[in-house]
């Protein structure tokens, strides 16, 4: 167990740190709300990741985006990857560095126990939910992240049991509301804490 996990398992025990240490998280996107998700739950305790993004890393990222100046350029998996292992270096990682299509969406996220749905396109988002709300016992969503203020605005809503969707679900992100660090941050907050509650909550027997 190395300090990363000594702190964690310090605030929820040992059982819980095992118990989502054997998880599989699947982000659907590397960008505001994959990037930030994914380092509220290593900080949380997960340890096993899938990451799927095609993207690579820009400027204009860097306003709301867990990556640095010297990364730009690079693939958002792979500098993502590089970030999150700095928190803890034993994380397990699967990066894929390609678009979520109908034809992969299954094999992308086959062994994972939750998938979080952080990507902008509204038919991949669209496509994700078809695909992963019938089979995975947990899916995340996100709708409506833009701009900034109020932000009591982002709420997550269970559309049904094991569907939960974060966000205010009526902004959209345009020239004159574009998406700020604190929004987008708190909804990618939201989405980990859904994820860290279900994995913590008892089953009933």
């Amino acid at each position: 167990m190395n300090f990363t996990e000594q702190g964690i398992a310090g605030h929820i025990g040992t059982q819980a740190l095992e118990r989502l240490q054997q998880a599989r998280i699947g982000l659907a996107g590397a960008g505001g709300l994959g990037s930030n998700c994914a380092h509220f739950l290593v900080r949380a305790g997960f340890k096993r990741f899938v990451l799927v993004d095609f993207d690579r890393v820009e400027a204009s990222n860097l306003n709301r985006q867990f990556f640095f100046p010297d990364q730009i350029g690079q693939p958002k998996v792979a500098a993502l990857a590089a970030n999150l292992l700095r928190i803890n270096p034993n994380l397990e990682l699967d990066l894929f560095e390609t678009r979520i299509t109908g034809r992969n969406v299954h094999e992308l996220f086959a062994r994972c126990t939750a998938v979080a749905e952080c990507v902008d396109d509204p038919g991949a988002k669209k496509l994700l939910a078809e695909s992963m709300v019938p089979v995975k016992e947990l899916f995340v969503a996100a709708s409506g992240v833009a701009g900034y203020g109020d932000p009591d605005r982002i709420r997550t809503r269970m559309v049904r049991p094991g569907f939960l969707l974060v966000g205010d679900e009526t902004s959209t992100c345009c020239l004159t509301n574009l998406p700020q660090a604190p929004i987008v941050a708190l909804a990618a907050a939201r989405q980990a804490d859904a994820i860290l509650t279900w994995h913590l909550t008892p089953t009933p027997s």
